[in-house]
């Protein structure tokens, strides 16, 4: 059955079934926020899995290579994925014995490497990210470009509000 028939079966169970009508709107709106993005990313994490036998780690991860072929360190790509050093030393192994990535010893630290995309892992990559490109674009195709303009617009007001609300919070 297809990911996206299965969510939309599956939508009384998503994170939005639990709003209440006498929760506050800015609790229903988190839950929206959150349903649509899991929905997206269920979508996305079935097709790299039945197209490319991947996961949306390994595809983040070059995604980040790709974006800076100047190569990077263990610690800088984890602090650009957000995740353990542990997380990145897995993959980069991962990919690395599949011709995909190399890493070299970095010259100040033998024990510290640089990450990069290898030829194959940069056409690799790009296949996968303009197939990637595709399905986003699909996603969203019900919605009229101005809905997503205007969606745009509202996201960046609250990307604005939550920044201003963690500066000013004692977190």
């Amino acid at each position: 059955m297809d990911i996206l028939k299965r969510l939309d079966m599956s939508s009384q169970l998503d994170s939005e079934s639990r709003i209440q009508d006498d929760d506050h709107l800015a609790l229903k709106l988190w839950l929206r926020l959150l349903t649509c993005t899991n929905m997206v990313e269920g979508v996305l994490r079935q097709r790299l899995r039945e197209s490319y036998a991947s996961t949306l780690p390994r595809f983040d991860l070059l995604a980040q290579l790709d974006r800076h072929p100047e190569k990077l360190t263990m610690g800088e790509l984890s602090s650009l994925m957000m995740v353990s050093g542990g997380n990145v030393t897995g993959l980069v192994k991962q990919l690395e014995k599949e011709g995909l990535v190399n890493r070299t010893p970095m010259k100040t630290d033998r024990r510290a490497y640089l990450v990069g995309l290898t030829a194959k892992g940069r056409r690799h990559f790009r296949e996968m990210a303009d197939e990637h490109e595709g399905w986003i674009i699909e996603l969203f195709a019900n919605m009229e470009y101005d809905q997503q303009e205007a969606l745009m617009d509202d996201m960046l007001a609250l990307k604005k509000s939550v920044g201003q609300a963690a500066r000013e919070s004692d977190y």
